[in-house]
């Protein structure tokens, strides 16, 4: 196979080669943070198809994705019901206890997780993890806390590049890219 075209530094491989659960917050992150509402008044999120196959990637991979939002809709539980994502908390604003219950539900602890946030609600869970993450967009908090900030922006790719990173670190990225190479 020819060489893979992504690269990180090394130091940023080591951090990230032994996370087993990928935190995910979701405006800002896994959406562009913009809110649309319908005529009724619901509420429409836009999410990008890089980030999901990202997230199947890292599930096919041995690495959980967990969501912890503070929000709550119709169309983010439909999305992560089709990419296979059943670690999930909503609604929640404390987002610390939330992640810690999942990851006693896993079986882990946080030298083995990965979060990736884009705003003050996000720091807790950032500062605690063996790998905090943030998109090119996110406030400037979660950017000074960040050992990898995506070079994309939330809802634009953003979650594939830390998915990217955490399939490079543990190995599997050259191996799930054969599958699609001819």
């Amino acid at each position: 196979m020819a060489h893979a075209a992504l690269q990180f530094p090394p130091d940023l491989l080591l951090k990230a080669q032994n996370v087993r659960v990928l935190f995910l917050d979701v405006d800002g992150v896994l959406t562009d943070g913009g809110l649309l509402f319908s005529e009724q008044g619901e509420t429409l999120k836009r999410f990008n198809t890089l980030d999901g196959h990202g997230i199947k990637l890292l599930q096919k991979a041995g690495i959980t994705p967990a969501v912890v939002t503070g929000r709550d809709s119709a169309p983010l539980r439909l999305r992560l019901q089709q990419l296979g994502v059943t670690h999930v908390r909503y609604g929640t604003e404390d987002k610390l206890p939330a992640a810690q219950a999942i990851l006693d539900t896993l079986g882990l602890d946080w030298h083995q997780a990965a979060a990736m946030g884009d705003d003050w609600p996000d720091l807790p869970m950032l500062s605690r993890s063996a790998l905090a993450c943030a998109p090119a967009n996110a406030h400037a908090e979660c950017l000074a806390l960040a050992d990898f900030v995506t070079p994309l922006a939330g809802g634009h790719g953003a979650v594939r590049a830390v998915c990217d990173l955490l399939l490079t670190a543990t190995g599997a990225y050259r191996r799930l890219l054969e599958a699609y190479l001819p």
